[in-house]
């Protein structure tokens, strides 16, 4: 089987975070599948199926080294850039819709392009935002960190957020703590192994729109992710609950990434409508990288 390895969330090869994908799969078991995730070992591997639903143009199933998961932000901006990239998406103008049916269920997909090549790719997120009220302590999400409470921010509440995937959000007091964050894996296992948000996404903002992150998600076998387009749409829905006008669009740019040499930029949005949230998008860039066949 053909593959083709991408970074996504940034423009530059060798930084983002890493994606391979099989965009045209015999029958494979789950099994199979897990394997290759294993051989790859990125966060990510792909495989696309014809479609099931009619609805959709392709089946997408996202596997990390540790299991399947239902849904996955930079799997979904990738392998949709890929589809345009080797003409399986008849582009039209310069935006073209698309869904992809992930384990999640539909996941509406923009491309943007130019001259018939693709440039970005923005998803929609397949459910709005969950709140959970399980919150640790703020001395625990502190041991977690290896930090001490101090460093916890002031005026930012963790939270625990699903759009798809659930994330527990610990937005920080500066930029030194979250460059200096060590997930304790000890306390970790003893607060968060079994709690409805295990993936840890701390944060600090830089600017009125902008935010820097990091994610450790050792259930998933991840033990920093690049750039988390599952956790974007989550913090875009809980960024959404600070903003005091019940009407609105607002965008951010998430940094991530820099703390392990690959540096990704996510552009997250969200939308509300009588002080309920209506819609979160997340967008960013994809470069291929390599492509190869698969020999079993």
């Amino acid at each position: 089987m053909k593959f083709y390895t991408l970074d996504v969330f940034t423009d530059k090869p060798f930084s983002g975070n890493q994606l391979a994908v099989f965009p045209h799969c015999e029958e494979l078991s789950p099994q199979t599948m897990q394997n290759i995730a294993q051989e790859f070992n990125f966060s990510e591997t792909v495989f696309v199926f014809p479609p099931s639903n009619p609805q959709a143009n392709f089946d997408v199933r996202i596997f990390t080294p540790a299991g399947e998961i239902p849904f996955a932000g930079h799997p979904t901006i990738g392998t949709a850039f890929l589809l345009a990239y080797l003409g399986m998406v008849h582009l039209t103008n310069n935006t073209t819709e698309i869904i992809l049916h992930e384990g999640v269920g539909n996941v509406p997909v923009t491309i943007y392009s130019e001259y018939n090549e693709p440039l970005t790719t923005e998803l929609s997120a397949p459910h709005p935002p969950e709140f959970y009220d399980d919150i640790p302590s703020k001395s625990a999400l502190a041991e977690i960190l290896s930090l001490s409470e101090a460093d916890l921010s002031d005026k930012y509440t963790p939270q625990a957020v699903s759009c798809g995937l659930p994330f527990l959000i610990i937005p920080l007091n500066s930029l030194s703590a979250l460059k200096k964050a060590q997930l304790n894996l000890t306390a970790w296992q003893t607060t968060l192994s079994n709690h409805i948000a295990p993936h840890v996404y701390p944060c600090y903002q830089t600017g009125d729109f902008q935010w820097r992150v990091r994610m450790f998600a050792p259930s998933l076998n991840i033990s920093e992710d690049p750039a988390t387009g599952s956790a974007a749409t989550a913090f875009a829905g809980y960024l959404a609950t600070y903003q005091p006008e019940k009407d609105g669009n607002w965008q951010w740019v998430i940094e991530q990434g820099l703390e392990i040499n690959r540096p990704s930029k996510i552009i997250a949005s969200a939308s509300k409508q009588d002080d309920q949230i209506t819609q979160i998008k997340v967008k960013g860039q994809s470069v291929v990288i390599m492509e190869g066949v698969l020999v079993t």
